[in-house]
């Protein structure tokens, strides 16, 4: 009898099914997305192949895998940005969705402030002929959700990489999205950015009924914070609960051999550290980033 390969085993093993006794899977939840055989190929080469996965309603999910998976392709078909096969199957009629980029380019010269910016996104006409009343108030609201209203004044160029990644976020919250997706949202920031960003965001998650999708190589950060995760490279190697999908051989298919992930399976819980307050209280851990991360 033929041996299934490294990769099968995996995905059975992270994927169990609903009635099996080695199941791994969580209570059912309507999915917000699903992606139903999503290919995609650039020049003869397969980047997406016949990608199966769901992402829960209200989910907190990471999309992980090596560079070059395929990740953030998976998030441009999503927004409808390439052209694949397959499906994509969007919960609701009509849901918004909205993008956080990893970086914005501009020049860093330029007298635009964090005010301009966001008022732009609710008006026609030019900031300089004016802002209501209303669209300012609007722009105060969403900077307050994201604890970004003290920069409300400041020009772009002067902000630190976690106010930036918290002024798109105010950005993409202007529009009240059903699906907010996020490529490396902790990419371009210090720990102590990263940590209030994910406190920020599991906050509004859970307030404003969205849906979280995230691309992100900070496994300790997927582990500390996402409810569901994607284990991709090239195609699915596995998904479920990050506790529970992210089992040595899932991780040995999705990443190959690292010395990090060896490391991180090597960790005893009193080594574990809260990221902060609400995470303690929820019981979440957070390994500490110089032991683990994905080599850039």
């Amino acid at each position: 009898m033929e041996t299934p390969s490294l990769t099968t085993q995996a995905t059975n093993l992270a994927v169990a099914q609903p009635n099996s006794s080695n199941s791994f899977s969580i209570p059912f939840v309507e999915p917000s997305v699903r992606f139903d055989q999503v290919t995609l190929l650039i020049d003869g080469v397969k980047i997406l192949d016949s990608v199966e996965a769901q992402v829960p309603q209200g989910s907190c999910t990471a999309i992980i895998g090596p560079n070059g998976a395929g990740k953030t392709t998976l998030l441009l078909c999503l927004l409808g940005q390439l052209a694949y096969s397959g499906k994509i199957h969007l919960s609701g009629q009509n849901p918004v969705l909205r993008y956080v980029p990893q970086k914005l380019e501009f020049d860093r010269g330029m007298p635009i402030t964090v005010a301009d910016l966001l008022a732009l996104e609710l008006q026609q006409k030019a900031i300089w002929l004016g802002v209501s009343r209303r669209i300012r108030q609007k722009t105060l609201d969403a900077l307050a959700m994201v604890k970004a209203e003290s920069i409300f004044s400041h020009k772009l160029g002067t902000l630190s990489g976690g106010e930036l990644q918290r002024v798109l976020l105010a950005l993409a919250l202007l529009h009240k999205p059903d699906i907010l997706i996020l490529d490396e949202p902790a990419a371009n920031i210090d720990i102590k950015g990263e940590l209030l960003l994910c406190e920020i965001l599991e906050k509004l998650r859970k307030e404003l009924n969205f849906t979280q999708i995230m691309v992100s190589h900070d496994l300790p950060l997927v582990m500390s914070h996402a409810t569901h995760v994607i284990c991709l490279n090239h195609k699915v190697m596995g998904e479920g609960c990050p506790k529970k999908a992210l089992q040595s051989g899932v991780l040995l298919a999705t990443f190959g051999i690292h010395a990090e992930l060896q490391n991180f399976f090597g960790f005893q819980q009193d080594a574990r550290l809260p990221c902060n307050m609400q995470c303690a209280q929820n019981g979440h851990p957070h390994y500490p980033q110089s032991n683990f991360s994905e080599r850039r």
